[in-house]
C-alpha cells in the first residue's frame, strides 16, 4: 500500500475518532435525573444510535438524523474530512457538513441502498 494511501486512512480514523469522543462528551448522569436531563440535551427524534447533522451550503440548510454506521462508509467520511477542514470539532449542537442538502440525501440514499443490498446477499 502506497505512503499516500495509509496518510489518508490514518487521516480518516482520526476523524471518526475525534467525532466519537465529541459525540460521546455529553453530560454525565445520575440514573435519578437521567431522563429530565435527556429531554433538555438530546432532541427527540435523535434515537439511540443516532446523531444528528446539519448539511449547509450558502443559505440552504436542512437537518438530519442519521445511523452512527454512516460513520463507516467512505462517502460519508469525506464529508467528514471536509468538516474538519472548514469547521473544526470545537463546537456544540449538530454536526455541520459543508454540502448541499439534495448531496447529503443522494448519500444517505446510497448508504441505505448498500445496506439493503448487503442484507439480501
Amino acid at each position: 500500500m502506497s505512503k499516500n494511501r495509509t496518510n489518508g486512512k490514518n487521516e480518516k480514523k482520526g476523524i471518526v475518532k475525534k467525532l466519537r469522543k465529541s459525540l460521546l462528551q455529553g453530560k454525565k448522569y445520575s440514573m435519578d435525573d437521567q431522563s429530565e436531563n435527556e429531554s433538555k440535551d438530546v432532541p427527540e427524534d435523535v434515537k439511540e444510535g443516532h446523531f444528528a447533522v446539519i448539511a449547509m451550503d450558502n443559505d440552504e440548510l436542512k437537518r438530519f438524523v442519521v445511523p452512527l454506521s454512516c460513520l463507516r462508509h467512505p462517502s460519508f467520511l469525506r464529508l467528514l474530512e471536509q468538516a474538519a477542514e472548514v469547521y473544526g470539532f470545537d463546537h456544540e449542537g449538530a454536526l455541520t457538513l459543508p454540502c448541499r442538502p439534495s448531496e447529503m440525501e443522494r448519500i444517505l440514499a446510497l448508504i441505505y441502498m448498500e445496506f439493503a443490498h448487503d442484507c439480501l446477499v
